[in-house]
């Protein structure tokens, strides 16, 4: 690892050269990053967050941020647009919760990327990197793990990165596991839902786990002085995390989405969207910096996903099924935030791995269920679209009321402020306090891979 990072402030180049006498080998993260802290008056650094809701498989952007209504009719689909709360930003009519907040997020209409099916697309999206091989997890860590990496403690007595669940196609790469996301899957609406392995109800249980974890680390210590490849220290950090998990009070109230009062519960929406985005404000107040709520499974239609091919889903049909639970959820997190003076730490970011094709495709379905008609049945539906996609971005310092870049009327191609991946993750970078031009790590191989090849924050975007 070749670790330059700046966890408040820049590091000066004279600061680097000079902290570089001590040698790689023998200047590790958490080392560098307690000589900042030691250097600044009060040793303390700003904890921004972030929050990806992700929308697996794809939403379309016509029936969503970028409608089309001058195109042609095999383009534009039969949903108009309305007007918002920001002057000149029209939406699809199917989001009415947004318009009405459309004040306080901005949104970006001219992502390009190369990624045309859902692998490649998420990890270019999430790494940085051109990747046109399908793979089910990333050759690079994407830049949740980095930023875990980065703010890593094992000590903590809450996970810094929870996925609800994580993305999918995304991992650590050659950061190694540790650094993935703590995952939660089950259903926050259900009465029953709990997360394990968290919070154990009887102090005394804890108490005795930490002294027996005591006295293990003691007896280890030898063993510790020998370990060459630092795996003793690897396997610490997964025991210690795991430790703090299971004897954490702090942890068990956090994740404890009961406690909300049931106005609060209502207004994200009494379905599994709106509890994974209520849980998500849960914990970034509880002080969990990195979060993704992924929206899938049944709210999304026959197939579980925003997949619209017309294989799958008549599109329309599904936008229209699932548009009032993503609408509510999705505008009440925003709101939420702003409301508890949140929206200055968190970003919230919404997208998922593409767009959708314009021109609209027929294809006969194979199955029936929610938003598909009977197995056979020709319907209308979208493909992949990586040449344009639309983003939501709210807080984090952003500048809210916007539109930044635009598509051709037929929605095709994007004609204006053109944003590309690198840029999509120098902007998020920034946000959370990481120099991309001095962050790089060892892959597999040993050679140093920057963590960001190219890009710039986008501009116009933040204040």
């Amino acid at each position: 690892m070749h670790p330059m990072a700046q966890p408040s402030t820049p590091l000066s180049r004279r600061e680097l050269l000079r902290l570089g006498m001590v040698g790689t080998s023998g200047l590790t993260l958490p080392g560098l990053l307690r000589l900042r802290a030691s250097a600044s008056p009060t040793g303390a650094t700003s904890r921004t967050a972030i929050i990806v809701v992700w929308l697996p498989g794809g939403a379309s952007h016509i029936e969503t941020y970028d409608p089309k209504p001058l195109a042609a009719t095999e383009y534009r689909g039969p949903y108009a647009p309305i007007d918002t709360a920001s002057p000149g930003m029209q939406i699809c009519e199917l989001l009415p919760r947004h318009a009405r907040m459309a004040n306080r997020f901005s949104l970006l209409r001219s992502m390009v990327h190369t990624g045309f099916c859902h692998q490649q697309g998420t990890q270019q999206l999430f790494t940085g990197h051109p990747v046109r091989i399908l793979k089910r997890k990333p050759d690079h860590p994407d830049f949740l793990t980095i930023a875990h990496h980065l703010r890593f403690d094992a000590s903590r007595s809450i996970p810094n990165y929870v996925g609800i669940p994580p993305a999918n196609y995304t991992g650590a790469a050659y950061l190694g596991s540790t650094y993935d996301a703590f995952r939660v899957t089950g259903d926050p609406n259900a009465p029953d839902f709990h997360v394990p392995n968290i919070g154990l109800s009887k102090p005394a249980i804890g108490q005795r786990i930490r002294e027996r974890r005591d006295l293990r680390t003691n007896l280890d210590r030898l063993s510790r002085d020998i370990d060459l490849r630092n795996e003793m220290q690897a396997y610490d950090n997964f025991e210690l995390q795991a430790c703090n998990l299971l004897t954490s009070p702090a942890t068990r109230k956090a994740f404890d989405i009961a406690a909300e009062p049931e106005q609060t519960r209502a207004r994200y929406g009494r379905n599994r969207w709106g509890q994974q985005c209520l849980l998500a404000r849960r914990l970034v107040e509880a002080g969990v910096d990195l979060l993704t709520v992924q929206l899938g499974g049944k709210l999304c239609g026959r197939v579980g996903n925003w997949d619209d091919h017309p294989v799958n889903h008549n599109v329309f049909a599904g936008m229209k099924y699932r548009a009032p639970f993503y609408d509510q959820a999705v505008s009440a997190l925003v709101e939420d935030l702003y409301e508890r003076g949140l929206d200055r730490r968190v970003m919230v970011v919404v997208t998922g791995e593409f767009g959708r094709t314009p021109k609209i495709s027929y294809a006969a379905s194979t199955g029936g269920g929610i938003a598909s008609a009977a197995k056979g049945t020709v319907q209308p539906g979208r493909d992949h679209w990586p040449r344009a996609t639309s983003m939501l971005f709210a807080g984090g310092g952003i500048t809210p009321g916007q539109v930044i870049g635009a598509t051709d009327i037929r929605g095709e191609d994007a004609t204006e402020g053109i944003v590309g991946r690198g840029d999509f993750l120098a902007t998020i970078y920034r946000h959370l306090g990481v120099d991309p031009e001095n962050v790089a790590f060892d892959d597999f191989s040993g050679r140093p891979i920057p963590i960001l090849q190219s890009g710039a924050p986008i501009e116009g975007l933040t204040r």
